[in-house]
């Protein structure tokens, strides 16, 4: 593919090079180029340099100045206060790199995928088998999503997986449940939808714990059941397996309805471990790692105490031959790291279990898991909040269901569309779809532009507004630049080198190019919110555009048209792949 590098990154190989041959004495020194509001860069990297050679300033950057090749990369060049550059680049530069980022036969925008590729196993979207999927699953879903999505796109190979709740003692209950009551799990007219599939492992669950907690005798049956189904008794693994098979059906519902692509192959919950566990427990005892305390498997750390001072474990094996979850999780690194060959593992989880995680990921490395060539992440996110700033709850003061969520978004955005679709003459098909796009893009932008680990108020009024930093916006962006060019009759978009351009114009175009650097930045910090950051500036700036440049007047010379249609038509294709790679889809018209 076309690689093209970044007007930032070139310039500042000139400027190194240049404070190399002009500096010899400086050794290795960086420029320290940053955007600028006195011209399009400054480089401020001579001061510090000044102090180690002990010259002056700005006799330096004069020399510095001297030593850049002539080209046609910059226009001016301007020696400031303590010997800063302020360097304006050649308009002839912008757009020939913009060409060239348009040109990419292989539709990235000249984006290159990175040169080492790494294996990365993602973790998130890890909702529990026969419980209903909260306002609380939305966040682990949306931000795993957009980075497998990110991470992808810069050439890593990514290993989706959803560590679902599939194990664990409540399974005694439903299982023993439904040996008693066989049936419980059909459907009246045989298949079952997601809401069908839901409503029926709702009333299993209240039907079989009401019994549960109203009859010793079931309870004690269906304690004795957890222990066939630790032991692999063919029955009860069959009936357990009914369980997540009714919840799968359940979960890609609603993951359908977030217009998300989950696969069964990379659904490995903490079932899927359990063959692991002794083995695990065997080598973290033998090596020291783990020790027994008061029956227990323990990991102790200097650093994690409780309030009474004491410390506080990792419990691996429960005094009464459980296995905690920490078992799992470690288990679960052991086959990421040995069997997948991940080098780097990502965990989008909630940050109130931070603690957890560390104390594993130390344990992991403690045992040599992990290392200097294995790392683990958590990419901690914070708590969706409502409008009083209190954890999102409904009136009742229960957990709002991430369905229902998603139904009044798509429901407040079709009204937000129906309203404005009589202007560019929607179909009732488009104005349903359209909504759909709408509504559940509004609710995933207003989740990837917060930073992760803040919590953030929904507020589905501002969520679907046209006006401010939404999807919607930029949404809308996309489909005004669409309808531009279908406007354009006979004219086409065509880079023009030569023209001289407009403030607005530099500006959308310094933007543009600056796409790649945004990804490679949001892929290595795991900080979708900076893609979407970018991407609201970037409709910011072609509403600038808009505004100062018309772009289809009769009064602009055939190839002032030309060169606009151009800067829109790159504009519209890396909003469609910003938004594309957060999850969002840009409908055409709207």
């Amino acid at each position: 593919m076309a690689s093209v590098p970044s007007l930032a990154s070139t310039l500042q190989q000139q400027l190194a090079d240049a404070l190399t041959a002009a500096l010899p004495d400086a050794g290795t020194a960086d420029p320290l180029l940053r955007r600028s509001d006195r011209a399009d860069f400054q480089a401020n990297g001579i001061l510090a340099l000044a102090k180690k050679l002990k010259g002056n300033p700005r006799e330096l950057a004069a020399q510095v100045t001297a030593a850049l090749p002539a080209g046609e990369l910059i226009k001016d060049i301007e020696v400031s206060g303590p010997g800063f550059l302020n360097i304006t680049l050649a308009d002839r530069a912008i757009v020939e790199t913009l060409a060239a980022r348009a040109a990419d036969a292989e539709g990235r925008l000249g984006v290159p995928p990175k040169a080492e590729a790494g294996t990365t196993v993602i973790d998130y979207a890890q909702p529990n088998v026969a419980k209903e999927m909260h306002v609380g699953h939305l966040r682990s879903a949306v931000i795993g999503d957009a980075m497998v999505k990110i991470m992808e796109f810069t050439g890593e190979n990514v290993v989706r997986r959803h560590h679902i709740g599939d194990w664990g003692t409540q399974f005694g209950m439903l299982i023993q449940y439904l040996i008693e009551h066989p049936g419980a799990l059909k459907h009246e007219g045989g298949a079952s939808d997601g809401e069908a599939a839901m409503s029926t492992l709702n009333r299993v669950y209240k039907e079989s714990r009401a019994l549960f907690d109203s009859d010793e005798e079931f309870k004690a049956r269906s304690r004795d059941r957890v222990v066939a189904l630790q032991a692999g008794d063919p029955e009860t693994l069959e009936l357990w397996q009914g369980f997540v098979d009714e919840s799968k059906i359940y979960f890609h519902s609603v993951f359908d309805k977030l217009d998300m692509e989950i696969v069964d192959a990379d659904i490995v919950g903490e079932s899927g471990y359990n063959d692991m566990l002794e083995e695990t427990c065997r080598i973290l005892e033998e090596t020291g790692v783990a020790v027994r305390s008061e029956g227990a498997l323990c990991v102790f750390f200097d650093d994690v105490k409780g309030p009474d001072g004491n410390k506080v474990p990792l419990i691996v094996k429960k005094t009464n031959g459980g296995y905690g979850y920490a078992a799992t999780d470690l288990s679960a690194i052991r086959n990421r790291v040995q069997d997948l060959k991940a080098d780097t593992l990502v965990y989008v989880v909630d940050a109130r279990q931070s603690l957890h995680f560390k104390m594993v990921f130390e344990t992991a490395r403690r045992a040599g898991w992990l290392n200097e060539d294995v790392k683990a992440v958590q990419l901690a996110f914070g708590t969706v909040l409502g409008k009083d700033g209190k954890p999102f709850k409904t009136r009742e003061g229960e957990t709002v269901r991430l369905e229902d969520l998603l139904d009044e978004a798509v429901s407040r955005a079709t009204a937000v569309v129906r309203e404005k679709a009589g202007k560019v003459g929607l179909s009732e098909e488009e104005i349903v779809e359209n909504g759909r796009y709408v509504g559940v893009g509004a609710v995933k932008y207003a989740d990837l532009s917060t930073s992760a680990v803040r919590d953030y108020k929904f507020d589905l009024d501002q969520m679907v507004s046209l006006h401010g930093d939404t999807s919607v916006y930029l949404q809308y962006a996309y489909a005004r630049i669409r309808s531009i060019l279908r406007k354009a009759g006979d004219a086409v978009p065509a880079a023009h080198p030569e023209l001289e351009l407009a403030p607005a114009e530099r500006a959308l175009g310094l933007h543009l190019d600056q796409f790649g650097e945004v990804l490679t930045e949001v892929a290595s910090g795991y900080e979708p919110h900076k893609l979407a950051a970018y991407l609201y500036q970037l409709a910011s700036h072609l509403t600038t555009f808009y505004d100062q440049c018309q772009v289809l007047s009769p009064d602009n010379a055939p190839e002032v048209v030309e060169n606009r249609l151009f800067l829109v038509e790159l504009t519209a294709r890396t909003l469609h792949q910003g938004m594309e790679l957060l999850g969002i889809r840009t409908p055409e018209r709207l």
